[in-house]
C-alpha cells in the first residue's frame, strides 16, 4: 500500500513574494520570528539537492510549524518545508508497523490507519505535526509512563546527512540517539518505520476525577497511573492557598468494541475529528488577564464531575481537544505566547511544589497547564523525558517581567536537576544547558564531525550554542 496524501496540511508559512526570497518564519507560540529562504522538496533527492545549495547561512528542515519556538526557524538561511514529502509508503500488519515519509502528518497517519484498526504509539496535545518532527523532537504524550517516547517505537529512519549521503540509522546507534531528540541538527530525517499500537474502535473510556490540590493530585497519580495507558491532569495555576495546584485527573484506554452501542458499531473505527470556527486573525491585547483566566479556570474546575467512571469520549477529544480550533494561537495576541515546560525527578517534589506555588504567586494567567507523569528516560542525548514530573503552561507573551520570572525558574529547575524541554523553548540561557542535558558534550562532538561546516543550523542551535 502507497498512499500520498493529498492535502498535507496547512503549514504556519506566508506565501512567498516573487521579488523578494525571504519570508517570515515563525514558532506555533509566535514570539521571534526571522526571515528565512523557504524550499519545498518534492522527493529526497530534491531534498539533498536544497541542502548542497545552501549557502553560509545554512539551513534547518521544518514540519507543519508547531515547535512553540524557534527550533525550526533559521534566520537569513534556508528553511527545509518537508510537507512536501509525504506518502504513506507501506503497511505491515502481520509486524503491525508503517513505513512513511517523514512529512506525513500524524493527522493523516491516522486518517489512513485507524480504519484498519492501527494507532500511532505515540502523540502529543496535538496531531498536526509530521513524523520528522516527532523524531526530532522525540515527542511524548499521555503515556510516557507506560510507552516511553516516540522514538523507541521507531524501527529505522532514513538520514540525510550534510557530506549529502543517505543512512539508515537503527536504534542503540550513536547518530540515532543523537538525531532522536536532536532538533534538526544531525541532518534531514527523510523516513522512518514505526510500530503501531492495535485498537478495536475510535473511542476511549475515560475516568474523570477532581484533586483538591496539588499534594492529593500527586498521591493519586503515583498509586493509580500504572492503571491506565493515558493519564493527565489540567492544573488551576492560578489557585493559591489550601487550593494550590487543583486539578482536574483524566485517564483513559482505547475502547473495546463490546464498549460501544449499537449505532457506533456500525463504524467502529471512523476518524470524525471536529472543527470549530478559527478566532480571528487578531485578537485584542488584555483578553488573558489573570482574573479572566482564573474565572474561567474556576468555572473549568466547578464543572468537572468529582468522579467519573467509563465515559466513552471520541479519541480526537481525548487527544487533541485544541485541533478542533484552527488557528488557536491567535487566542494570546500579536504578542504571542510562551510555552514552557519543564521536568524534574522523582524525589524532587518539592522543586515542583514551589515552582506551582511562585506561578500562582506571579498570578500567570495560563488555561493551558497539564500535570503528568514520566516514566523511564529515554535513549536519545538531547530527548526531554526523564522519570518524574512534568508541567506544561501557556503564558502570554506580552505578561509583565516574564523572562526574569522564567530565567529564576529555569535555575531551580537546572538546579534540581530537572530540564527544560527544547522543542518547546524560545529563550533559555545557553549557559544552562549542559546541567540539563548531560549528553550535551558528546551531541556536540558528534555534530562537530559530522557537519564541521555547520550545514545544518537553526535560530535555537545558535541562540544555545548547540
Amino acid at each position: 500500500m502507497s498512499v500520498a496524501d493529498p492535502r498535507p496540511g496547512p503549514v504556519d508559512l506566508p506565501p512567498a513574494d516573487p521579488g523578494d526570497p525571504f519570508v517570515t518564519v515563525s514558532g506555533w507560540g509566535r514570539t521571534a520570528p526571522t526571515t528565512a529562504s523557504v524550499v519545498r522538496p518534492r522527493s529526497p533527492e530534491e531534498a539533498a539537492d536544497a541542502v548542497r545549495a545552501w549557502g553560509a547561512r545554512g539551513g534547518i528542515a521544518r514540519g507543519l510549524g508547531r515547535a512553540y519556538g524557534d527550533a525550526a526557524q533559521n534566520a537569513g538561511g534556508t528553511v527545509l518545508d518537508m510537507t512536501g514529502l509525504h506518502r504513506v509508503r507501506s503497511l505491515d500488519t502481520a509486524a503491525g508497523t508503517v513505513d512513511c515519509d517523514a512529512g506525513v502528518s500524524l493527522h493523516r497517519l491516522m486518517e489512513v490507519l485507524l480504519p484498519l484498526g492501527w494507532f500511532v504509539p505515540v502523540t502529543p496535545g496535538t496531531r498536526h505535526i509530521t513524523v520528522g518532527g516527532a523524531l526530532a523532537a522525540d515527542i511524548h504524550g499521555k503515556n510516557h509512563h507506560v510507552s516511553g517516547a516516540f522514538s523507541r517505537h521507531v524501527r529505522s529512519l532514513d538520514l540525510l546527512t550534510a557530506d549529502g549521503g543517505v543512512h539508515t540509522l537503527v536504534p542503540g546507534t550513536g547518530l540515532f540517539d543523537a538525531t532522536t531528540g536532536g532538533m534538526g541538527l544531525t541532518g534531514v530525517i527523510l523516513s522512518a518505520v514505526i510500530r503501531l499500537h492495535r485498537v478495536e474502535t475510535s473511542f476511549m473510556t475515560v475516568d474523570t476525577e477532581r484533586a483538591p490540590d496539588l499534594d492529593e493530585l500527586m498521591s493519586r497519580l503515583v498509586a493509580t497511573d500504572h492503571r491506565y495507558r493515558y493519564s493527565v491532569a489540567w492544573i488551576d495555576l492560578l489557585a493559591r492557598g489550601r487550593s494550590l495546584g487543583r486539578a482536574v485527573l483524566s485517564r483513559g484506554e482505547h475502547a473495546p468494541l463490546d464498549a460501544l452501542d449499537a449505532r457506533a458499531r456500525r463504524r467502529p473505527l471512523a476518524f470524525r475529528p471536529g472543527r470549530l470556527p478559527a478566532p480571528p486573525p487578531f485578537v485584542p491585547r488584555g483578553l488573558l488577564t489573570p482574573a479572566a483566566v482564573g474565572l474561567f479556570n474556576a468555572l473549568w474546575y466547578r464543572a468537572a464531575p468529582r468522579s467519573r467512571t467509563g465515559r466513552l469520549q471520541p479519541l480526537t477529544s481525548f487527544f487533541h481537544p485544541l485541533d478542533a480550533v484552527p488557528h488557536w494561537n491567535r487566542l494570546y495576541g500579536r504578542d504571542g505566547f510562551v510555552q514552557y515546560q519543564f521536568v524534574v525527578a522523582h524525589g524532587r517534589e518539592e522543586t515542583l511544589r514551589r515552582i506551582v506555588e511562585r506561578i500562582a504567586e506571579h498570578r500567570c494567567p495560563s488555561f493551558l497547564a497539564v500535570l503528568k507523569r514520566f516514566g523511564e528516560g529515554d535513549p536519545g542525548w538531547l530527548s526531554f523525558p526523564l522519570p518524574g514530573w512534568t508541567l506544561a503552561l501557556d503564558i502570554p507573551a506580552g505578561l509583565p517581567g516574564l523572562g526574569a520570572f522564567l530565567d529564576e525558574l529555569d535555575e531551580e529547575v537546572a538546579a534540581a536537576g530537572g530540564r527544560v524541554y527544547l522543542a518547546k523553548d524560545s529563550r533559555l540561557r545557553p549557559e544552562l544547558l549542559a546541567a540539563m542535558y548531560p549528553r550535551l558534550d558528546d551531541f556536540r562532538a558528534l555534530r562537530a564531525a559530522l557537519d564541521p561546516h555547520r550545514v545544518f543550523t537553526s535560530d535555537l542551535s545558535r541562540r544555545l550554542a548547540l
